[in-house]
Order: structure tokens, then sequence, then C-alpha cells
């Protein structure tokens, strides 16, 4: 039997250069820092060794000259509530890239404290099943 959270949220991936910048930070790091000041659930950047946009442009970390515009990839698992509302202010920040959104199911696991038995979680801790997020028949 599974002892962590179940539930489907929103998988949101955004695509963008290691060199983008936002008000002279880099843009990564903005938007990181604006997911963690709204109080969402976590934010991961995985950065690339290799890819292309739509420029073209070939990125390496192999490449002779080190590439200093690698790609990189944030990842945000949230409700579809959240992500909506994220996605205007996201939008003005970014001047090239991409954002996925798709639906994720969910199992998540919190680390035990001793002075909690494993079964019992706050209410604003649990996942509820949304099931319905932007069905297409």
């Amino acid at each position: 039997m599974l002892h962590g959270l179940k539930g489907e949220r929103v998988l949101m991936r955004i695509h963008i250069g290691e060199r983008d910048r936002y008000h002279g930070k880099p843009l990564y790091e903005a938007i990181v820092n604006l997911l963690r000041n709204r109080g969402y659930a976590g934010a991961t950047v995985f950065r690339g060794v290799m890819g292309f946009g739509a420029s073209g442009r070939m990125s390496a970390d192999h490449m002779e000259l080190l590439s200093f515009d690698l790609p990189l990839v944030i990842e945000c698992v949230e409700t579809q509530e959240n992500i909506e509302t994220i996605l205007p202010e996201i939008d003005e920040m970014i001047d090239a890239g991409l954002i996925t959104l798709e639906r994720a199911k969910v199992i998540l696991y919190r680390g035990k404290r001793e002075d909690a038995p494993v079964h019992t979680l706050p209410d604003e801790a649990r996942l509820d099943i949304t099931g319905d997020w932007q069905k297409h028949d």
C-alpha cells in the first residue's frame, strides 16, 4: 500500500536558454523565485547538455568553445488553478521560449515527523483528485 498522497495536477515545463535574463538576473532564477514567493509546491531547473530551439542554433556542453546558452527546463507541478494564475506573469518575463502543460498523476511523499502518526496529515496537505483537467474526447 502506498503511504504517499495521490491526486492529479498539472506539470508545467518552461523551456528557456541559460543566457535569458529578466531585470538583469537569470530568467530561470526570476521564475523560480516567483513560484516560491507565491507558495507553489516546488520547482526544479534542469540544464540540458545539448539542444536547439526555434533559431536552429545548436548548443552543447561538449563543443570546442563551451556554449554559454545551454537549454534549461524549469518544471513545476501544481493545481490547474495555480498554473493558470501564474501563466500571464511568466508570459511577461519570457522573450523566447516554450511552455508545455500536461496532466500529471501525483504521488507525494513528505518526510515523516517523529511526533505525528504516518496516516495523519492536515487537510491543507492533502491532494484532491481533479481528474477532469482539459479533457478532450
